[in-house]
């Protein structure tokens, strides 16, 4: 599904037969304004997707922005203003503001991690801990607050994870039979495997075959130990029972990339509303 179709598909949910609470009381010739309050400080994101909402609903609706994706914000900044139908701002006024809120905490929440790994080289990503039916926007959340996405989905990267290798019988096993499929299928896809301890990093190296290494669970000085070991052949993640308090310390390791699930499943949304407030023209 493209993100219009998601945004379709939110309204549908909120709307069902009717926003009857708007159209009970709200004349459907009149016409009112709106804007759109930060009542806490951090990065906002969600103004383009709540562009597509108003035009899903209505596209007569005038919005005029202060804000864009990515800028810093304050409590009391106004992001933008709508002008036009009362009943349909008041019908667009919560899935606006679901996705807004939702986004720029994700979004204040990358940016913060990534402040944290400031004057190292390593990169911060997301992980597929999202909400579902939410990915692309938590995605595109991540991105606006300056981390980047690791695969979007199951389709776009292949990741041989502790459950694959043991299913398939070993490291050797999964990444032979993941090479076999890629060419039987004719498809071009990065390949990136887990590794619980050292002795798997060697057994990948003597193998070969893959893209990437993820180093799960280790310590910032096994990390250091295995990057030894690796010697920049492939690129390397970190990932796993990594905190606010330690993730400095594991960048510090000179780890090619850093995932942290929590940019997107352990956040916390950022205050806003959208309020009726004196008529202007536009």
């Amino acid at each position: 599904m493209t993100p219009i179709e998601y945004i379709q598909l939110s309204l549908s949910e909120d709307i069902g037969n009717g926003d009857h609470s708007s159209l009970a009381c709200i004349d459907k010739m009149q016409q009112g304004n709106m804007q759109l309050i930060v009542k806490q400080e951090g990065i906002i994101a969600g103004i383009e997707v709540a562009k597509t909402v108003i035009e899903c609903v209505d596209k007569h609706i005038c919005m005029q922005t202060f804000k864009r994706d990515g800028d810093f914000v304050k409590k009391g900044d106004i992001a933008f203003t709508l002008t036009g139908s009362a009943q349909s701002m008041l019908t667009a006024e919560r899935t606006i503001l679901n996705y807004m809120q939702r986004m720029s905490g994700i979004a204040t929440s990358a940016h913060h991690y990534v402040k944290m790994v400031e004057g190292t080289s390593v990169t911060i990503l997301d992980t597929r801990k999202t909400t579902p039916n939410m990915r692309w926007f938590e995605k595109q959340a991540v991105t606006i607050g300056g981390a980047q996405n690791h695969r979007f989905g199951l389709f776009d990267m292949i990741m041989l994870k502790d459950n694959h290798i043991d299913f398939a019988g070993g490291i050797e096993q999964a990444i032979d039979k993941t090479t076999n499929y890629l060419k039987e299928k004719q498809l071009s896809l990065k390949i990136e495997i887990e590794t619980r301890n050292l002795e798997d990093v060697k057994r990948v190296l003597q193998h070969g075959g893959v893209h990437r290494i993820m180093l799960d669970n280790f310590t910032p000085a096994q990390i250091k130990e295995a990057l030894i070991l690796i010697k920049g052949q492939y690129e390397t993640e970190a990932s796993g029972g990594i905190t606010e308090k330690t993730l400095r310390e594991y960048a510090e390791t000179g780890v090619d990339f850093i995932s942290v699930g929590a940019l997107t499943h352990h956040i916390q949304s950022i205050d806003m509303s959208l309020k009726f407030y004196k008529n202007i023209s536009c």
